[in-house]
């Protein structure tokens, strides 16, 4: 008996595909005995395009459905089969055969009985010698795999018959077997929903097979099928699904409760695996399709159909499933193929050829001649530096939320520049304080290696980043935060060409955008004031790069995860400007002048030339013209950078140029912190080493574009920007600067030594100021450390409770009374009392009328003279707890910080970790440039991403 067979197409908005599949239909050698049109709830010219086709039935769904619920809609709409041999030939709007197709697939059915499915070689629509999909299998762990996809058909493949799987589109499948099994599997609209209905027509005992001589075009996935277009995320989210619910539907009955309590535990892993892969964009889809597959309630129903069917054992499958040593070979069939199509190119300067090692260790013999001083010393002290917790396990105490004991005390949220301090003094674990040591040594040749580095992305000339790692680390900002101490603004200057680099990446490479994210966190932990010109700048290069809106947009969120804390309590105080505080010891620095900001100096001298010029005896007048002449070369080749070819490339750096003025000049007159009865500034150095940062951009611009009458301006700036920091270098060389070595102690040797044995004793610092009052604050064991510093303290100008007594107290110790201070000191556990010496005259009379006052108290016994001021002692104190809070895991709140910090922290980490030995790219590729444009016409399809 001829075999009679049903063409079913079914159509889902696909007007643009429907002609073609229509007249290739209607030009069949072997044209079907009958046709059934489904129109599947198409919005566009579908159904009329279907109605004048002609059909035998034309079907239309009531709602939109999947392809493979509406061909089971048609069947049930349809006369039911008129005998055993009747066959239903499954195509798309988008699948049209040869005209020899179904010919060839009853061919191949008629010589074996025992096939109840054959599917033909689906081929690209665009390309039509290029194979889309030929036969379907399975790995061990039940991923589905195409066994043959995107490969140019040159009948390799033609010897192999029997498959797990075939696709949908083109099938012939008996209409008997397809009642049977029920049709597709309505859990399964699209991916894998053909292989799981030719699995289960294989346990019920059929064959599958593939057919080479019949050949159907397709148009995508069957992910695709009836929409324009569908995300990554979106496919990955429904392939995962596809592979849990087979999972779920194929498992024997004892693995069902185990396979059903590990779908969320691992998708969690498999989320944290996809970060690593740097595919974020999947982790969402990842735990969609654990959840769904969990609680959609197809299960049941999918199970009952296998059991109800089933006649052979699952050994049939397993034959035809994918062995690891096959795995093995695809694999690496694939990367070879991945391979041969990419190669490397160098269209940079070399870090050793091009003069970036030279420059690097010409930074590094300056450092060491500046600060080599230090390289004995087991901590630094002095400006805004303070040697750090003795321990690891106490830099980390300090981070989050908890309590702090600095000044009276209190419990309330860290500075985010605590976990820097707490990453930096872990990498020397043995000895905290070295870190700070180490990073004073290796400070100039960091910051000329990052912009080097970042310069070089650039250009492709050897001089402009030579001279840019020239100019960032001999710049007056830096070496001024080096010589006061500023180690936030320190940090950040080193880090921003290295942030500025990864941003220009971001938008194309995920690992590119968790390294920026990590970066603009700690640069934002260091120098907070740089935080708003920053995020303008993320915004900017999001409308320069619109395709790389999430990466760039997610590059702020650990930082705001870590000053989230901080920000809420300082609003709450009503105190929202004190979030830009400089973290760290308070220094008292004099305001400097616009004429100062626009030079680059943060501090009020000119980067030491005022004090160098007098040695001579000229008159101060002359210090600023030497300045202005020594930066002219640098100036001069910045602003020419917006009258040369290429320009739109400098207009970004001196766009960063004017921020980071503009926010030197409005935090330079922002007074949020207080040292003792004195408002300091907020510390401008970090804003003007972004003003320096555009500034270098835009020289490198003009050096790029003069070629090769760049020599000749690239030594001059060169040369007079390392005499410009020669008067500086100079000042550190000699010792005369804020900063100096430490043994690591930060209270007088008696005082630490008793601190050492019972850290809860306190040392009680009276400072004299020069409006005739006194500060106080109180140093809990061995003192407070840098780590302990904290804004929250330095910005709160109101006085507690326990700010009134310890005041109370020191305003009693100060003068006589008949105030119980024995009794006070025991509440408090207060053993010794510190006078700092003074160097202002007008503190001088208050800091001696308070020592007449001590020395004349009974209760306190002179210890003499030390290094950190006078020191008397009160023996009498019984043990005892100090007053303390709870620490940062002893709330719950403190819990939550922590646990929320850390893994935004930790997401990010993974995200940032490379995935690729090395970075492979086109020979022709695309030179992204800092303002979005392209140096070259070339691709990126090999730019790791």
């Amino acid at each position: 008996m001829q075999p009679r067979v049903i063409a079913v197409l079914v159509a889902l908005n696909g007007a643009r595909y429907l002609p073609r599949t229509l007249a290739a239909l209607a030009a069949q050698t072997r044209r079907p005995d009958s046709t059934v049109f489904v129109d599947a709830g198409s919005t566009d010219a579908s159904p009329s395009l279907l109605a004048a086709a002609g059909s035998t039935r034309l079907v239309t769904t009531p709602a939109r459905r999947s392809f493979g619920g509406a061909v089971t809609h048609a069947m049930q709409v349809s006369p039911p089969a008129e005998s055993e041999n009747e066959w239903m030939w499954l195509l798309g709007h988008d699948n049209a055969p040869d005209p020899t197709a179904l010919a060839a697939l009853l061919g191949a059915v008629e010589v074996a009985p025992s096939v109840a499915i054959a599917g033909p070689k689906l081929m690209r629509l665009d390309e039509p010698d290029v194979i889309a999909s030929f036969g379907e299998s399975l790995t061990a762990y039940g991923r589905s795999v195409s066994l043959v996809d995107g490969e140019l058909d040159q009948a390799q493949h033609d010897i192999h018959s029997d498959h797990l799987g075939v696709a949908a589109g083109g099938m012939l499948v008996r209409r008997t077997v397809f009642a049977a099994l029920g049709g597709f599997d309505p859990a399964l609209p699209s991916a894998d929903a053909a292989l799981d209905f030719a699995v289960r027509a294989r346990l019920a005992g059929h064959r599958v097979i593939g057919v080479p001589a019949a050949r159907v075009t397709s148009a995508g996935p069957p992910e695709l099928f009836g929409r324009k277009s569908v995300s990554v995320g979106a496919q990955n989210r429904i392939r995962r699904f596809a592979q849990l619910h087979r999972r779920l539907a194929w498992s024997p009955t004892v693995a069902l409760p185990l396979h059903w309590l590990t779908l969320v535990p691992l998708a969690v892993l498999r989320s944290l695996g996809h970060l690593v892969a740097k595919r974020p964009g999947a982790v969402g889809g990842e735990l969609g399709a654990a959840f769904r597959a969990a609680f959609d309630g197809s299960i049941p129903a999918a199970r009952s159909n296998i059991r109800r069917n089933r006649t052979m054992s699952w050994a049939a499958v397993d034959a035809l499933r994918l062995s690891w040593a096959d795995m093995r070979e695809r694999r690496s069939s694939e990367h070879s193929a991945a391979a041969s199509g990419y190669m490397t190119v160098r269209d940079r300067p070399g870090f050793f050829v091009g003069g970036g090692a030279w420059v690097v260790l010409l930074a590094a013999i300056a450092g060491v001649v500046a600060f080599g001083r230090f390289v004995d010393a087991p901590a630094l002290a002095g400006g805004g530096l303070l040697p750090l917790s003795t321990t690891v396990s106490k830099l980390w105490s300090h981070v989050g939320y908890g309590w702090h004991d600095i000044a009276s005390g209190f419990t309330g949220a860290a500075d985010p520049f605590a976990i820097v301090l707490a990453v930096l003094g872990s990498l020397t674990f043995w000895s905290p304080s070295l870190s700070i040591v180490l990073l004073y040594l290796a400070a100039l040749p960091l910051a000329a290696l990052s912009a080097w580095f970042c310069a070089a992305r650039l250009t492709q000339r050897a001089w402009p980043p030579a001279v840019a790692a020239i100019a960032w680390a001999v710049a007056p900002p830096f070496l001024a935060s080096l010589t006061g101490g500023h180690l936030g603004a320190v940090i950040a200057h080193i880090l921003l060409p290295t942030l500025v680099l990864a941003v220009v990446n971001a938008a194309r490479n995920w690992s590119m955008s968790a390294l920026a994210a990590l970066l603009f966190a700690a640069i934002v932990a260091s120098a907070p004031i740089l935080a708003p010109a920053l995020v303008m700048g993320l915004v900017a290069w999001t409308v320069v790069n619109p395709r790389g809106l999430l990466r760039i947009l997610g590059i702020p969120i650990p930082a705001a995860a870590l000053f989230a804390p901080l920000v809420i309590e300082q609003v709450s105080r009503g105190n929202w400007l004190a979030i830009f505080a400089e973290p760290g010891l308070p220094v008292g620095d004099v305001v400097p002048t616009p004429l100062h900001l626009l030079l680059g100096v943060p501090s009020h001298g000119l980067a030491g030339w005022d004090l160098f010029l007098a040695q001579f005896g000229l008159p101060p007048g002359i210090a600023p013209i030497v300045v202005a002449a020594l930066l002219a070369p640098l100036a001069i080749l910045a602003l020419v950078s917006l009258f040369v070819p290429g320009f739109r490339r400098s207009v970004p750096a001196l766009v960063m140029a004017l921020m980071g003025f503009s926010t030197a000049v409005a935090v330079s007159q922002l007074m949020v912190t207080t040292i003792g009865s004195t408002a300091t500034p907020i510390w401008a150095g970090p804003a003007l080493s972004l003003y320096w940062f555009g500034l270098t951009g835009a020289m490198v611009v003009t050096l790029d574009v003069v070629r090769r009458a760049e020599v000749a301006p690239a030594l001059v700036a060169a040369v007079t920007l390392v005499a410009l920091a020669a008067p500086m270098v100079t000042v550190a060389a000699t010792g005369t600067i804020a900063v100096a070595a430490s043994n690591g102690r930060l209270l007088p040797a008696f005082a630490s030594a008793e601190a050492a044995n019972r850290p809860e004793l306190g040392t009680l610092q009276i400072t004299a100021q020069p409006n005739g009052g006194i500060a106080t604050t109180v140093h809990r064991g061995l003192g407070t450390t840098l780590d302990e510093q904290s804004t929250l303290a330095a910005t709160d100008d109101s006085l507690g409770p326990r700010d009134a007594r310890i005041a109370t107290l020191a305003g009693n110790l100060a003068s006589r009374s008949g105030f119980d201070i024995a009794g006070e000191l025991d509440a408090l556990q207060i053993a010794f009392v510190l006078l700092p010496n003074v160097t202002d005259d007008g503190a001088a009379g208050t800091r001696q009328r308070v020592a007449d006052a001590l020395d004349g108290n009974r209760s306190l016994t002179p210890i003499g003279a030390t290094a950190n001021g006078f020191l008397w002692n009160y023996g009498n104190i019984a043990d005892g707890p100090a007053p303390v809070g709870p620490g940062p895991l002893d709330t719950t709140l403190g819990v939550w910080v922590i646990i929320g910090q850390a893994v935004v922290i930790g997401l990010t980490l993974l995200l940032a970790i490379p995935t690729t030995k090395r970075r492979r790219v086109r020979a022709a590729r695309v030179d992204f440039r800092i303002d979005g444009t392209t140096a070259d016409p070339v691709s990126t399809d090999g730019v790791t991403a």
